[in-house]
């Protein structure tokens, strides 16, 4: 099928750059979220949705991130921050507005979707907030009917939803929300009758989303799972050659490799990454997928090709953020960096180095990212037990468990619990056995374990 012309180009938001100012759109997007947590508000801002801001992709935002916005720049209105009026954008009195076709499916308001998802967020916690997101990958609409921008930025949507709340709650409870939003996002691809510009996004979103459900499904234990999810999203790279889903999918394969028992292939994975990553621009990805071949090297035993690897991850990192930087990479900081490298030297049997890691990488952490302050507190539990200081690692192991009434990661839950064998012969101390007491009380109230999976999320 020929493509569709392109429509007219939007027009860029350049009262909205000027604002931005020096930062990165990384660096913007972070203080968007700061502020955001500020005023009780949940947005999902990343450097893309800056970059579609500026683009001029989005005329007008959606309520939560307008008293966002007009929190952190008082006295402006929407208009003086480069957006169109909300009336303009969506209608509002401009007469009434047509039915739709019968059969042409429902049209989708992405604003007031991301308004529903938050209230549910908010009252119901991320099983019910990860439901509620299901709905933003709407049908294709029959025979005829052009997929368009708005299906596109639902796509993208969802792939931010779900980013978000793994960020907040660990993957247990949200990996079956993906499989309705992935397998609507393939059939749109299916669908055609998109122009150019439009296949990008829902090949890039759908890819993205792939990677997400494999993510989910990694943390939460279906690691054959995440292995057939990425080989998805590696297809869908390399059809729509998009070089940035194509090192994505690898730089996650390497993770999930190392994860798996099979070092060499993380290797193998990280390193492919890294070819693909060359045309990218952005050493901060560069950085993060030669930390994943590190911990390749790191779990063969291979001390010299780690600290290679670490060295070049470290020069890399210190290059600085860049606008070419991913926008799936907004949690890759100097936390981060440190808890990759803590991994490492973990696997390699450094224990004081790795809790020495571990320790600045919880300091560092964001504290949007509950999920990951849970790990590397873990970690450092973890890391504390085989150095030796029993009293320390159960001090740890218990901020660690406190977390995880809000974090549900069978992962972090896996760590603990070999955590917590460790210093069962240290019971005797009073700070072990405190622990012991309230770990195996919470142990009590928790789910099982490894409940049978559920059919995993497919493309229709």
């Amino acid at each position: 099928m020929t493509p569709l012309p392109d429509p007219p180009s939007p027009r860029p938001n350049t009262a909205f750059r000027r604002l931005r100012g020096p930062l990165s759109a990384a660096e913007f997007a972070a203080s968007v979220r700061r502020a955001a947590r500020e005023i009780g508000e949940q947005v999902s801002c990343d450097a893309r949705y800056v970059g579609r801001v500026e683009s001029g992709a989005i005329r007008c935002p959606n309520y939560a991130y307008e008293r966002v916005f007009r929190h952190m720049f008082p006295g402006r209105s929407l208009t003086d921050l480069g957006f169109a009026s909300r009336e303009s954008v969506r209608g509002h009195g401009a007469g009434p507005v047509p039915a739709p076709a019968p059969g042409a499916g429902a049209s989708v308001d992405v604003s007031e979707e991301s308004e529903l998802l938050r209230r549910a967020f908010m009252t119901s916690g991320a099983a019910a907030a990860a439901a509620a997101a299901t709905p933003l990958v709407p049908p294709p609409r029959r025979s005829g009917h052009r997929v368009g921008e708005a299906e596109a930025a639902a796509v993208e949507e969802a792939v931010r939803r779900i980013r978000v709340l793994d960020d907040r709650h660990g993957a247990d409870t949200l990996y079956t929300h993906t499989a309705k939003p992935l397998s609507a996002a393939y059939a749109l691809l299916d669908a055609g009758g998109y122009s150019r510009s439009v296949a990008a996004r829902l090949y890039a979103g759908a890819g993205e989303l792939a990677i997400s459900a494999g993510w989910l499904a990694h943390d939460s234990g279906r690691l054959s799972d995440a292995r057939s999810h990425y080989a998805e999203a590696l297809a869908t790279a390399r059809v729509s050659g998009d070089p940035g889903l194509e090192a994505h999918a690898f730089c996650n394969t390497a993770f999930l490799a190392r994860d798996a028992g099979r070092p060499r292939e993380a290797v193998r994975a990280a390193q492919a990454a890294q070819r693909v990553a060359e045309r990218l621009s952005s050493p901060r990805l560069l950085s993060l997928l030669a930390l994943r071949e590190a911990g390749g090297w790191a779990w063969l035993g291979d001390r010299g090709g780690c600290e290679g690897a670490l060295l070049r991850a470290q020069t890399l990192f210190g290059r600085g953020p860049s606008d070419a930087d991913p926008e799936w990479m907004s949690f890759y900081g100097e936390a981060e960096l440190e808890g990759l490298e803590a991994q490492c030297w973990s696997a390699l049997g450094d224990w004081g180095r790795a809790a020495d890691h571990a320790r600045r990488a919880v300091a560092l952490q964001d504290p949007h990212f509950t999920r990951n302050i849970a790990l590397f507190t873990t970690e450092l539990a973890a890391d504390l037990a085989q150095h030796g200081t029993p009293d320390e690692a159960a001090a740890a192991a218990g901020r660690a468990l406190r977390l995880m009434d809000q974090v549900t990661s069978s992962r972090i839950r896996r760590m603990l619990d070999n955590t917590a064998r460790r210093l069962r012969p240290h019971g005797s101390e009073p700070s072990v056995a405190d622990f012991l007491d309230r770990y195996e009380a919470a142990d009590r109230r928790a789910p099982a374990m490894s409940p049978a999976p559920a059919a995993r999320p497919r493309r229709a």
